[in-house]
């Protein structure tokens, strides 16, 4: 009796730090959002937002239904608080997200590798791409009151290259910021040891980290373009 005590303690504590972990994630998720709004929109109606970033983490520590509670929760907030773009632009703003957390951390949680995270990040920027490129010709038309054929001018030069931008900003951000986040949080006690804490630790593969930082300059600088910057 006493042992299923402590493990429903146990499960109890995890729950509470689960709950904490999540609140905390889509604190930060929103401020990342916030501080966004200051760059302004590409082609007057696509914003660059890497609270993204944020989203997956929580979606690869606690697996992909968490990844779409915040994919909702966060441009909730924002569309009650800091959003002018309407229903619309709330509708827009949990797609994009979702579709591009939930199967990067579907795909990550099957096997916790370079290779899978690797794996998961390429599907979510697939699925953001191709999956925009419908909404955008569904929903633009009556955001915008523009024809349809303007949208469809559009998709090439404007849209896909600023969903590709976007999911590869966000992917190697990901990529950088992983390990120092999660690692704060397990010294914290927030986050439960890692499964392979026991075993000897393996040399840090500089490879990832530097073709992320590569990836990431080159997207900062696209963006940088698009808004006739540089």
């Amino acid at each position: 009796m006493s042992e299923l005590t402590a493990a429903s303690n146990r499960k109890s504590l995890y729950s509470t730090k689960t709950l904490v972990t999540l609140s905390m994630l889509t604190a930060l998720a929103y401020a990342v959002m916030c501080a966004c709004k200051i760059i302004p929109p590409i082609g007057g109606f696509l914003s660059v937002d890497v609270k993204d970033t944020v989203i997956v983490i929580a979606g690869i520590l606690y697996g992909p239904l968490s990844a779409l509670l915040l994919s909702i929760v966060v441009p909730l907030l924002e569309f009650f608080t800091v959003s002018d773009t309407g229903l619309e632009g709330l509708i827009m703003n949990i797609i994009a997200t979702a579709i591009f957390c939930c199967p990067a951390a579907y795909v990550y949680r099957r096997k916790h590798n370079t290779t899978h995270a690797v794996l998961g990040l390429v599907t979510g920027v697939a699925c953001l791409t191709v999956t925009m490129i419908f909404w955008n010709i569904i929903v633009t038309p009556y955001f915008f009151k523009i024809p349809r054929e303007a949208v469809l001018d559009m998709l090439i030069p404007l849209i896909i290259p600023f969903n590709l931008i976007k999911g590869a900003l966000n992917s190697a951000l990901i990529m950088i910021v992983y390990t120092p986040v999660v690692s704060t949080l397990r010294k914290i006690g927030l986050v439960p040891p890692s499964q392979s804490a026991g075993q000897a630790k393996s040399k840090f593969n500089y490879a990832p980290t530097i073709v992320s930082g590569l990836i990431l300059v080159t997207a900062v600088l696209l963006v940088l373009a698009f808004l006739e910057i540089i």
